[in-house]
């Protein structure tokens, strides 16, 4: 379990890392940014908490597909953020001069941040509110990670913009690439999401019980 926490907090950090790298790229916001940004046109409220409601829209959604939310739900949407502020309070990364390097950013962000993704999933302790939903989709269709990923991110960025949210070449960019990148990485891995159930927070702390007594 030691393990396993250590896993679930270096996909955190790697995803956090991976997504300063797309927005310090500077190409466009992903297109779950363009969703909640067109949401929170829309609607008055903050953009964050549209990601917030979002999340946890998510979060419902998947349980109709019994993924239950576990520990890792919880801590990916709290350590995510916290990460993100952490790595842009360093100001170790800023925006590239050069338009290779910033394609480079985009590029090589949506790799890390799939990677965290992997890396978090892997420890089966949860999954993230969008993951989660992923990977009911996943299970009930019968289909691949990668079919199934770039249709949730065409389709939010579909909606985000139809409803005003900012798009750039980089959003179509990574609406295009995230699924097939995350679907490389599993492969890669040898993980099939479909094959593999999620602790929930009940089984989680069961879990713990029983070692400890």
């Amino acid at each position: 379990m030691a393990k396993k926490i250590i896993l679930l907090f270096l996909g955190f950090f790697l995803i956090a890392f991976g997504t300063v790298l797309m927005l310090h790229a500077n190409l466009g916001m992903n297109p779950f940014g363009t969703f909640h940004q067109g949401i929170a046109s829309k609607t008055g409220l903050t953009f964050g908490v549209v990601s917030q409601l979002t999340g946890l829209g998510f979060i419902l959604l998947a349980m109709l597909f019994k993924i239950y939310p576990g520990v890792a739900t919880l801590l990916n949407m709290y350590f995510c953020g916290f990460f993100i502020d952490q790595i842009e309070t360093s100001q170790r990364i800023n925006i590239p001069s050069t338009l290779f390097v910033r394609w480079l950013y985009l590029i090589l962000g949506i790799f890390v941040l799939s990677l965290g993704i992997y890396t978090y999933l892997h420890t089966h302790l949860g999954a993230g509110p969008r993951d989660g939903f992923m990977l009911g989709l996943v299970k009930i269709t019968k289909s691949n990670v990668k079919t199934i990923r770039t249709a949730m991110e065409i389709s939010v960025l579909i909606i985000g913009t139809l409803l005003g949210g900012p798009i750039g070449v980089g959003t179509i960019v990574s609406a295009v690439l995230s699924g097939l990148v995350l679907h490389f990485i599993f492969d890669l891995f040898h993980y099939n999401p479909s094959e593999h159930s999620h602790l929930s927070f009940v089984e989680f702390f069961n879990h713990l019980s029983h070692n400890f007594n």
